[in-house]
């Protein structure tokens, strides 16, 4: 099973599809709560250089609201994490499935819910 939804944007740089994203993760009821520039920090880090990669921390606050009521532990597994990288072919996106990212709990609610966000995601990723 693949544990990712994923897209390739070609023919735009990483901050207009960045736009895009968040535009997409919006309409499908989705926040950023957090935002990591992974090659800035690993240039500071390491003083590494790499294409642009950046993870983007999305939550849906009913979807999480719904499985924090069901398994009061799922939150170590949230947000969900967008990744928006630089290939040759574009600018990859790629979503986390929840419902992979899940498996390890068993809990049938939760998978349910997991698969509503899967299905969510996936909306959002085709709309970029």
């Amino acid at each position: 099973m693949t544990y990712t939804i994923n897209r390739v944007i070609s023919g735009q740089d990483i901050d207009s599809v960045d736009a895009r994203a968040r535009k997409a993760l919006a309409d499908n009821g989705f926040g950023v709560l957090t935002e990591i520039d992974v090659k800035a920090t690993l240039k500071k880090k390491l003083d590494v250089e790499m294409p642009a990669y950046r993870i983007l921390g999305a939550c849906n606050p009913g979807m999480a609201h719904q499985a924090i009521g069901i398994e009061p532990r799922v939150g170590a597994m949230l947000p969900c994490n967008v990744i928006l990288r630089e290939t040759e072919g574009g600018v990859e996106v790629s979503a986390i499935d929840p419902v992979a990212s899940m498996q390890a709990i068993e809990n049938a609610e939760l998978k349910r819910v997991a698969g509503e966000v899967r299905d969510l995601l996936a909306k959002a990723v085709a709309a970029i």
